[in-house]
């Protein structure tokens, strides 16, 4: 456990760790003037692309994860350009905003938000349109829904659309096909247990071209700037604006510890909590929200409550020194959510999160 008497078992932010917070005091380097800030950027980079498991350019943007979100749309989308929005959840259907608003036609394919996405469907869906990109999240994390998105993502990629995937909630927590993505989003504060502030992304080289090719209307939710940064080994970095330094010593925290356990290590980690949340779960009464386990996310268990939820979220605060989230939107009653991933991927602490809520449901 750490130093604070409440136990904050939320999917995001997370407890960050106390060697994670540490690191965020660490005296300031200036990254616009020291040539130190290059050497400890690039070793980042080269730190997070080995979680991403990939050869793609990485990028890491100063704003929390709902910046990659946007900046992806907007760097890729011009007006009257048709987006697929695959959506079985709140942000499945939040990237329809962003197309909507940088002037895009979201052509939105909605499944029930406990299921996931059918390969043939999309395959049908694409054949003869000219999409410009499609859009889609991995794990839906109001819901706890893990998609299995290796089909959909070869059916994409067979049709010569660009894919853009939100993996904010399973980046680092559980394998991410990053190899079948142009675009895939991370951030700070899910499965890094970092605090909130950054957002990460993989680009292709196929959404860089596009990138070049696209008119930008924006710059600080744009990719284009970042495209030809310069990290000199005795210079100084040449990048589009200020960085979150203190954001990028925490991150690096996070990363160090990820990579000293080993990555699969990190995945069984979480797999095992997981199964532990929904056995315990179930042994109260209490069901997943996805329809069947394969769909059931290794980070963030949601639980179906009956309209219970805020009432159970309270009582464990109060009660316990627990803190828990319901769902969003229409489901904000009827799913309590238990996070538990990155530092919250922890036998010790699920057991605890549970004990206590057999004893409200008690």
């Amino acid at each position: 456990m750490d130093d604070r008497d409440e136990l904050l078992m939320t999917p995001g932010p997370t407890a960050v760790p106390p060697d994670v917070r540490e690191a965020m005091s660490r005296q300031l380097i200036n990254p616009d003037v020291e040539a130190e800030f290059s050497s400890v950027y690039r070793g980042l980079l080269e730190k997070l692309a080995t979680v991403y498991d990939t050869d793609d350019d990485v990028l890491v943007l100063s704003g929390e994860g709902m910046l990659g979100l946007e900046a992806s749309v907007a760097s890729l989308v011009e007006p009257g350009d048709e987006v697929l929005c695959l959506a079985n959840g709140i942000f499945g259907e939040g990237f329809a905003d962003f197309v909507e608003m940088h002037g895009g036609e979201a052509v939105v394919h909605d499944v029930p938000s406990d299921s996931g996405f059918d390969a043939d469907e999309v395959a049908d869906i694409v054949e003869d349109r000219d999409f410009a990109a499609a859009t889609m999240v991995h794990c839906e994390t109001p819901t706890g829904v893990l998609n299995d998105l290796d089909e959909v993502l070869a059916t994409l990629q067979d049709a010569g659309v660009l894919t853009v995937v939100d993996a904010v909630s399973s980046l680092g927590g559980t394998p991410v096909p990053t190899d079948r993505i142009d675009v895939c989003l991370g951030a700070s504060q899910k499965c890094l247990s970092s605090p909130p502030g950054l957002t990460t992304l993989s680009v292709s080289d196929r959404a860089w071209a596009t990138v070049e090719e696209t008119e930008q209307d924006t710059f600080y939710t744009s990719l284009a700037p970042w495209q030809d940064v310069e990290l000199p080994e005795d210079e100084p970095p040449h990048l589009p604006y200020t960085h979150a330094i203190s954001n990028l010593y925490a991150l690096e925290a996070s990363l160090d510890r990820l990579l000293d356990e080993g990555v699969e290590n990190v995945y069984d980690r979480h797999e095992e909590v997981a199964r532990q949340c929904r056995e315990r779960g179930r042994d109260l009464g209490l069901e997943p929200f996805a329809e069947s386990e394969s769909l059931c996310s290794p980070t963030v268990t949601a639980f179906r409550t009956e309209g219970r939820a805020k009432e159970f979220q309270h009582r464990l605060e109060t009660d316990h020194d627990i803190v828990v989230a319901t769902g969003l939107g229409e489901l904000a009653d009827d799913v309590l959510r238990v996070g538990h991933m990155g530092y919250n991927a922890d036998a010790e602490r699920v057991e605890r999160t549970m004990d206590a809520l057999a004893d409200v449901l008690d």
